[in-house]
């Protein structure tokens, strides 16, 4: 029994040292504080490794990012009790969605985290910019991400797209200044 707990800990710690810069920068980037993002990320990885004989092995690190996202809702949300955004879903509107890999946002957000991005991501209402981050940032699937946020497929494509186009529209000005889109055309 004590080779098996021990051998259970090694595992869940190699897998765990492998992911855990994408924990801490999830957390950072949903709390947008260094001292809450730490204390998030800590929680997450004691209940991961509470958990960890109940993990399927088959995606460590979405898992992991699982935790994380449901502590986040679970306490820092209720924090901030401002109003609550509904989805698109919700009211039984469609807003078009092209293929995740060819959204222009995407081309130009994969290859940038810089202050500019980080600044304009923290102005992204939550719910928004909690499916910006599983997706653009951390590379979830939709699926994923829906497992992760607890909330259907649909509203995680609503979601992705509305909190690209606000983070499109915060950064319009910084794209043209870095020479991404050219004065003459719109974001």
């Amino acid at each position: 029994m004590l080779f098996k707990r021990h051998s259970l800990r090694d595992r869940f710690e190699q897998e765990a040292e492998k992911v855990f810069p994408s924990v801490l920068g999830t957390a950072l980037r949903l709390t947008r504080s260094r001292e809450e993002a730490e204390d998030l990320a800590q929680e997450a990885l004691v209940r991961a490794y509470e958990a960890y004989e109940r993990f399927d092995g088959t995606n460590f690190k979405a898992w992991l990012l699982r935790i994380v996202t449901n502590l986040y809702i679970n306490r820092y949300r209720q924090r901030q009790r401002g109003p609550q955004l509904g989805s698109l879903d919700d009211d039984n509107a469609i807003e078009p969605v092209s293929d995740e890999n060819q959204a222009p946002d995407r081309q130009v957000f994969d290859g940038l985290v810089g202050a500019e991005i980080e600044e304009a991501l923290g102005q992204v209402p939550d719910d928004f910019r909690m499916t910006v981050i599983l997706s653009d940032i951390e590379g979830l699937s939709y699926q994923e991400i829906a497992d992760a946020t607890q909330v259907p497929i649909g509203t995680v494509r609503s979601r992705l797209a509305r909190g690209r186009a606000i983070l499109r529209r915060l950064l319009e000005t910084y794209a043209r200044e870095q020479g991404y889109l050219r004065e003459d055309r719109e974001a």
